[in-house]
């Protein structure tokens, strides 16, 4: 009898201890979801099917209330993921990219004061390195984000991509700006960093026609998140990033609700 009381204070002294653990590693802080929601009005690339969705609601013959829709759309469209096999052969598709892959520590290089006065500005090796300057080396197992300030203009096509056509044809039309294939290069090749994602609808500018830093991430197995929202609500850095996907077997990009946790400052 003694030894089932003993057993039983240790099993509530131990229950008390992993709670005490668990809330206390978890810091205060906030949450900031960086993910447009998915609509008729939903930006897609100008060649991609556009967001639909057809849905019923009512009440029932049996008194309850039940709704339903149907969706449809392209992989790569409104906030989403680019699995490396959107852009290299053999590497990875949206459902074999792990956890680890998708969640990591952060940071943000912001460039929306160029951007602003250059819809085709290309975000640099400099900009990376100025950052790096005042805020320190892009550490290990980062996620990059890049703040153009192009989410000011969602979900205005014309103002968003530079051209409100649909089809191949309007792709000359586009005019955003990206990152640097010589910066992607250099990101891959002297940081070990997990993903980059920017607030606009591509890796690559709007003029590219070769995706050159697409083909530099995706070979190296880095994933790109496109069409984010409100960056400007997030620090330098010292954020923490999760990214998950729609599990899309074989895709090459699915729908994405990304979300930042920012520690309160200590």
């Amino acid at each position: 009898m003694k030894r089932m009381i003993a057993f039983f204070v240790f099993a509530l002294w131990t229950t008390a201890c992993v709670q005490q653990q668990v809330s206390s590693e978890f810091p205060n802080g906030q949450w900031i979801d960086l993910s447009h929601d998915f609509s008729d009005q939903t930006i897609y690339w100008v060649d991609a099917d556009p967001f639909k969705r057809v849905g019923t609601k009512g009440t029932t013959a049996n008194g309850f209330h039940y709704s339903q829709g149907n969706y449809s759309a392209a992989e790569h469209g409104g906030t989403h993921i680019d699995a490396p096999m959107h852009f290299a052969e053999d590497k990875k598709t949206v459902d074999q990219l792990t956890l680890t892959d998708l969640i990591g520590l952060a940071i943000k290089i912001d460039v929306s004061d160029r951007a602003s006065s250059n819809r085709d500005y290309l975000i640099s090796i400099s900009d990376i390195e100025n950052w790096e300057k005042t805020n320190g080396k892009i550490p290990d197992g980062a996620i990059v984000l890049l703040q153009t300030g192009f989410e000011k203009y969602w979900p205005d096509k014309k103002q968003y991509l530079g051209t409100d056509q649909h089809g191949e044809e309007a792709a000359k039309d586009l005019h955003f700006p990206g990152l640097d294939p010589e910066a992607a290069k250099w990101l891959v090749a002297n940081r070990k960093i997990k993903a980059v994602g920017l607030d606009t609808a591509s890796i690559d500018y709007g003029q590219s026609t070769e995706f050159n830093s697409h083909v530099a991430l995706m070979t190296n197995d880095v994933p790109a998140f496109e069409n984010l929202m409100d960056l400007d609500k997030l620090p330098v850095k010292g954020f923490q990033i999760i990214a998950l996907p729609m599990k899309i077997k074989g895709g090459s990009g699915a729908p994405l609700r990304i979300v930042a946790f920012v520690p309160d400052k200590k």
